[in-house]
């Protein structure tokens, strides 16, 4: 095996130079950040320092590089080669992972074996590929093509026929509306001031919809509704769409849980609550990991939490240092995992996290989102963070709103299921693992949260 070390000042350079050197078939193995140069301390550079390592010389002659001259300064390898770069290590060091899990010793990239113990196994970058589900968005009505003036070529009919398009759109908009309003008019009065109240919990309108008209069906009768049958019927639809989007608590099998998110979420004391959960309840021993060392307060707020709890604690900085972690934690049935609180806009951000998240049959990845959030944001939030396999979401800070909608909305448009809630700061006791009863009665304002 052929292990070359590189400092880059970018992951794209980085690249460029592995696929040059060592070829296609090469993996990163570990990537970390380092500072360079510099006067007493002062003016020092960040770079980048990448580990990657292919199995064998490439049968094919390395390529020649070109005159520095000829070489365009657009070259250089884009974006977009960078998250699969990301994934693909992901995947090379999962084999490796679950051995870890396992107690079994691997190989580190210098060739040398992290337990003298055994003898290392040989590295194989050639794991089978681990199919990754992505969300997708499912629009609750197809939308329509929209025609750009470019289409047109600039000229004065192209502005013309967009111009009809978008009233066109405006009016068929419009129609609905009132079409809408004359429907809700036709409703019984008790079931229009349940209405109106979902409504002002930011409920999307197609999802009201079917409710009420579910809700509806249930009489014969309607214009015989009292209130307190309206509020039973529209809780019973709650309910029911609610009851296969509940995906309870940690699963017993599970090894370790990978908590993922967008940063001012409440990642850490989450985590700090999961394993209080776990350790007073379900007797079990639990584990911390932690990668957020980009915030200076992250690894002393969980290292405090793990002081309180006495659980152990590893700090992370590549996918190499997450393998040596998961084998010194391989006695723990529980391993928490904290990661990154990263700018879900930032692509690159995002996928460079994506490589501490190996895919593990005995694992599990949940999505932590705010209630104060808006719901377009958590759309945005949770499409950018489907790279991983996205199995359940936490929703946190119930006590900071009193608008629940865009819960029912996330959980309508997109397949993940709902877990818990946190609804205060104080660690063990503001978790709650919520029911479609409780749900309903969130909804209707029958009860705080």
């Amino acid at each position: 095996m052929r292990v070359k070390r590189y400092i880059v000042d970018t992951m794209p350079d980085a690249m460029l130079k592995i696929r040059t050197d060592l070829g296609s078939d090469a993996v990163i193995l570990s990537t970390k950040e380092l500072k360079t140069g510099g006067f007493l301390g002062m003016f020092q550079k960040k770079k980048i320092e990448v580990i990657a390592a292919v199995e064998k010389e490439q049968a094919s002659e390395p390529v020649k590089a070109q005159p520095e001259t000829i070489i365009p300064a657009a070259s250089a390898v884009p974006k977009r080669v960078v998250p699969d770069a990301y994934r693909k290590s992901s995947e090379a060091f999962a084999e490796s992972m679950r051995q870890a899990l396992a107690g079994e010793p691997t190989q580190s990239a210098e060739g040398n074996s992290v337990a003298s113990s055994a003898p290392a196994p040989s590295f194989n970058p050639s794991v089978p590929e681990i199919p990754q589900p992505t969300l997708q968005h499912i629009p609750l009505v197809p939308e329509e093509p929209v025609h750009r003036v470019s289409e047109y070529n600039g000229s004065a009919d192209g502005l013309q026929q967009e111009k009809l398009f978008e009233e066109l759109r405006e009016m068929k908009k419009m129609m609905a509306e009132l079409s809408r309003e004359k429907e809700m008019a036709a409703l019984p009065e008790s079931l229009i001031e349940i209405a109106d109240r979902l409504k002002k919990q930011g409920i999307q309108q197609e999802l009201l919809d079917t409710w009420l008209s579910e809700a509806m069906g249930q009489f014969p009768a309607p214009e015989l509704i009292t209130t307190v049958d309206a509020k039973a019927a529209m809780k019973f639809q709650i309910e029911q769409f609610t009851q296969s989007r509940i995906g309870g608590g940690i699963n017993t099998s599970t090894k370790i849980v990978y908590v993922a998110g967008p940063t001012g979420v409440g990642k850490t004391t989450t985590i700090a609550k999961l394993a209080a959960e776990q350790l007073f309840k379900y007797k079990r021993k639990v584990g911390f990991i932690t990668s957020d060392t980009y915030r200076i307060s992250a690894v002393e707020q969980l290292r405090t939490y793990a002081s309180i709890l006495g659980v152990p604690l590893e700090v992370v900085q590549s996918p190499g240092d997450l393998q040596r972690s998961l084998q010194r934690l391989a006695e723990c049935d529980l391993i928490l995992m904290d990661t990154a609180g990263r700018n879900y806009r930032n692509e690159l951000l995002v996928s460079e996290l994506q490589s501490l998240l190996a895919p593990l049959e005995n694992s599990e990845t949940y999505l932590v989102l705010s209630f104060t959030s808006k719901t377009e944001d958590m759309r945005t939030i949770t499409e950018h963070f489907s790279k991983y396999p996205l199995d359940k979401v936490i929703f946190t800070k119930a006590d900071e709103t009193g608008s629940y909608g865009a819960l029912f909305n996330l959980l309508q448009e997109y397949p993940l299921r709902l877990s818990y809630m946190t609804n205060g700061q104080n660690v063990p006791d503001d978790l709650l693992m919520p029911s479609p009863d409780f749900l309903a009665n969130l909804l209707l304002g029958e009860i705080l949260p």
